[in-house]
């Protein structure tokens, strides 16, 4: 579980309008969205997939034919 320790700035409401987290924190909650993107993109993909398959060389061979 991620840990981070906020500090608050608050507007002349009193309502809290900017956050204050050290640069090992942000950075770690931009590694964390990251991956959780990189998943989300896997999971988007995975849904789409139709399972059909061929090998590299036989792509290779079509491509090639195809360019002839």
């Amino acid at each position: 579980m991620l840990t981070v320790n906020p500090q608050y700035i608050k507007d002349a409401n009193g309502n809290k309008s900017l956050v204050i987290l050290t640069a090992k924190e942000f950075e770690t909650i931009m590694e964390e969205l990251e991956e959780l993107e990189d998943i989300k993109l896997y999971d988007d993909v995975k849904k789409e997939d139709s399972n059909d398959r061929i090998l590299f060389s036989e792509y290779l061979k079509n491509r090639k034919a195809k360019h002839a």
